[in-house]
């Protein structure tokens, strides 16, 4: 049996708490550009292309909003669009309603970075073809944080106008702070079975880490600091995300290592899907495309 996440799995939904649902809601299809799926009292399902789920809002009364970097949870989660020119067209849009936002060229992809009304990490980026990833002399893939060329990339939103996030765009990665790199490490890469793709403990104190040779699937790093502690229940931040199997069997197999590795797990949904728990009260949900 594997001790290795399937190299066909893809993300799935991430379910995020907020304060306000509707200033929420606004935000997400009036900057970011998703669309309502599904919406009752206290939480909404947002999507791309009106079938699939992005992204889930669930309202927590009276909720603490969590400040940037002070516990263990949520860095960002990163939405990849599949092509350069849609990057383009949305920085021309969140430029265009002065958005605050970071970038950065990451060598295997380009990146524009910025935060929700609750200061829920987002990342809106694009990957470069595998083709033109490089890697080190120990296998490690080359990641780094240069300025995006922003003449070049503008010059592609040309004749271009912003309709939202295109069919095709998917969570690509979602990025962790945690408290001890090791416990990480060890739940995610020895239990649910992720690889690492580049070490940059010493350089960032990061790690990242992926299924199927991606650049990553999970960033982890400890900038909230050593030992932060989990973000409470009642505070906004990440509550799960999901990890999508191509079939039954490795969907079976990665739960079965789980169990062996003591880590809880339990049916969830319609009894098809699977929930882990982990050390930063973050569900890992498990299911089949």
């Amino acid at each position: 049996m594997s001790a290795k996440l399937h190299p066909g799995i893809a993300l799935g939904e991430v379910e995020l708490r907020v304060s306000d649902l509707q200033r929420s809601i606004q935000f997400y299809k009036d900057i970011i550009g998703l669309q309502v799926l599904q919406q009752d009292a206290d939480s909404v399902r947002l999507t791309a292309d009106g079938r699939k789920t992005l992204v889930v809002l669930q309202a927590v009364p009276n909720a603490t909003v969590t400040p940037p970097r002070s516990f263990s949870g949520l860095y960002h989660f990163a939405i990849l669009l599949p092509d350069r020119k849609h990057l383009a067209v949305t920085a021309r849009h969140l430029m265009e309603r002065g958005v605050a936002i970071g970038q950065a060229d990451h060598a295997v992809s380009e990146a524009l970075y910025l935060s929700d009304p609750d200061h829920n990490g987002i990342e809106i980026y694009r990957d470069r073809p595998r083709s033109e990833w490089k890697y080190d002399d120990q296998g490690g893939l080359k990641m780094g944080t240069d300025p995006i060329h922003w003449e070049s990339l503008l010059e592609e939103a040309n004749g271009q106008q912003w309709e939202g996030l295109p069919s095709g765009t998917t969570i690509g990665h979602v990025h962790l702070h945690v408290g001890d790199m090791a416990e990480a490490r060890r739940y995610f890469c020895d239990a649910v079975g992720f690889s690492v793709e580049a070490d940059m403990m010493r350089s960032m104190g990061a790690l990242f880490v992926a299924a199927g040779g991606y650049h990553h699937h999970l960033g982890l790093n400890i900038w909230a600091g050593v030992h932060a502690p989990p973000v409470p229940d009642h505070a906004t931040g990440i509550s799960s995300f999901t990890i999508l199997f191509p079939d039954d069997a490795a969907l079976k197999e990665t739960v079965e290592r789980l169990q062996r590795m003591d880590v809880h797990v339990e049916p969830f949904g319609d009894g098809d899907g699977w929930m882990a728990s982990s050390p930063w009260r973050i569900a890992i949900k498990l299911s089949v495309q």
